[in-house]
């Protein structure tokens, strides 16, 4: 594997103006269709994008780079974006952890020779939605002579088909139950995708929900977490290094809404005022607002995520707090520059109405809101 760029270019204005092209390209047909963007995917893969995520070594983009990195992706076309993000984070692990068995990681070397490579874990389920508030899964792990056998249904696992290895949240069938993840490649066995990703944004992300019958994967593939008192509870909630990676999608989002009300601004000539609506102070001052929330939440997602990877325990503690705060700000800029334009905004054929749909999706990613107030609120009375 070689990087496809130098990489003093990977910070660059231009090249990441690039990457938003190359992303944007197709996404009004993928959001139209509900399409998953393979051939996005495929560019951003010849440009270098996912040679900078797998990289190691002095190649290897810190937190910061990689966020910059999903927000310039996502400006394009936040349904790609999401994916990266989902690679990226399994990718890190990995990186940090060494966990996967060399079978598995010599094949994923091996892949990311070939065209992207993409990774997600499958948690959620029907019943028990996402795993964030505690629970443990109905799907199950049983043994079998060489490993073992998943059965069950998990819900909104994005990239679903598509994706190169599912991390498929389950608990086994034991006496002594535990609790883990199975690294299931794409093309096992007993694996069916119900397509019921029919939503108001990130349309091309494919999140369907997925059916395990008796998928059998070896022993190694087995990844245990501990649990306690029989509670497991999902550490994506609990905030760290690169949990602000799904809000910066958003940040992306926000951007492109900026970007096409400044375009609709110059161009929008009423016949009453004989010149752009962009030389207005009113839209002026419209603008400077919608600059002042992203910057806000830009600097709080990049500052602390600085931070937090260089270890300060502070600020990876504040990530928790900092994510739905970050996708608040990404979702009022939005709201400001649609309430501005009016109708022309909420009509199909401007991209505001796009990007209106898509950062409201930034709420759902865990920690929701009110966990997070509820986790941060504990600690600072405990203290």
């Amino acid at each position: 594997m070689t990087i496809a760029i130098e990489r003093a270019d990977v910070d660059s204005v231009e090249w990441l103006a690039s990457i938003t092209a190359i992303a944007a390209a197709d996404a009004e047909r993928v959001d139209r269709e509900g399409a998953f963007p393979a051939e996005t995917l495929r560019q951003l893969y010849d440009a270098g994008v996912y040679d900078l995520i797998y990289a190691g070594g002095d190649d290897r983009l810190d937190l910061v780079g990689l966020s910059r990195l999903v927000q310039a992706v996502s400006q394009g076309d936040p349904s790609a974006g999401l994916i990266l993000v989902n690679t990226i984070q399994a990718v890190e692990k990995q990186k940090a952890q060494n966990v996967w068995p060399e079978t598995v990681y010599s094949e994923f070397v091996r892949r990311t020779s070939e065209g992207p490579v993409n990774i997600n874990s499958a948690r959620a389920e029907p019943d028990l939605g996402a795993p964030a508030r505690g629970g443990l899964p109905a799907t199950t792990a049983s043994r079998t002579a060489t490993g073992w056998a998943i059965n069950g249904r998990k819900a909104y696992v994005t990239g679903s088909r598509y994706l190169d290895w599912q991390s498929v949240w389950v608990k086994t069938d034991e006496s002594d139950v535990r609790v883990g993840h199975l690294l299931v490649p794409r093309d096992t066995p007993g694996i069916e995708t119900i397509e019921t990703w029919d939503h108001l944004g990130l349309r091309g992300s494919a999140t369907h929900d997925v059916v395990y019958t008796n998928v059998e994967v070896p022993d190694e593939n087995f990844l245990e977490i501990p649990f306690t008192n029989g509670q497991y509870i999902d550490p994506v909630g609990r905030g760290g290094p690169s949990s602000l990676l799904h809000a910066i999608i958003y940040l992306g989002v926000a951007r492109a809404a900026q970007a096409a009300f400044a375009t609709f601004a110059r161009e929008r000539v009423p016949s009453a005022l004989g010149r752009p609506i962009a030389e207005t102070e009113r839209i002026q001052t419209i603008a400077g607002e919608i600059e002042g929330l992203i910057v806000q939440a830009e600097e709080l997602a990049y500052g602390l995520t600085s931070r937090a990877q260089l270890g300060d325990e502070e600020a990876i503690r504040r990530t928790q707090i900092a994510k739905p705060l970050v996708a608040k700000g990404a979702i009022e800029a939005v709201h400001v520059a649609v309430a501005a334009l009016g109708n022309p905004a909420l009509s199909r054929s401007n991209p505001l109405e796009r990007h209106l749909r898509d950062v409201l999706c930034a709420r759902v990613h865990p920690p929701q809101e009110d966990a997070a107030r509820l986790a941060v609120g504990r600690r600072v009375l405990a203290v």
